[in-house]
């Protein structure tokens, strides 16, 4: 399978604005050079391997599917030229990294924990000191 992408800009009136929404469309070039002929799938904005998903490009790749995203979406940077589909490549790929946890520094000992900053307190603590601090009130 020789695999690209293609590029569909919709534009739209939403309210007062005019607005144009990008689709990405995964196309064989063994089975024709011809659009609709060659079709093989969409590309989703969120492709999430741990979780079932009904797409039909997680059930085309399956299990290497994110991998296959990122060499589609890649590939296709490298040869546009246009800023906006250059933007909105890039976009794509961002939304297909992982999301990093927040990590604060305790402000009593110093030690990096994954933030869950309650707002009632103004400094940030990890588990240990706060139960240290105030016990089984929180």
């Amino acid at each position: 399978m020789s695999l690209r992408l293609l590029v569909f800009a919709q534009d739209y009136v939403d309210g007062d604005s005019f607005k144009t929404h990008y689709r990405l469309a995964v196309v064989d070039l063994n089975k024709a050079k011809t659009y609709p002929s060659n079709f093989v799938c969409l590309l989703p904005m969120q492709i999430n391997g741990d979780r079932k998903t009904n797409n039909v490009f997680f059930r085309v790749f399956g299990d290497k599917s994110l991998e296959q995203a990122k060499a589609l979406l890649t590939e296709a940077l490298k040869g546009e030229d246009e800023p906006e589909i250059k933007a909105e490549i890039k976009r794509r790929l961002k939304l297909l990294e992982p999301k990093v946890a927040n990590q604060a520094c305790c402000s009593n000992c110093g030690k990096n924990f994954e933030s869950k900053r309650a707002r009632r307190f103004k400094r940030n603590y990890c588990p240990d000191c706060m139960n240290k601090k105030y016990g089984n009130r929180f």
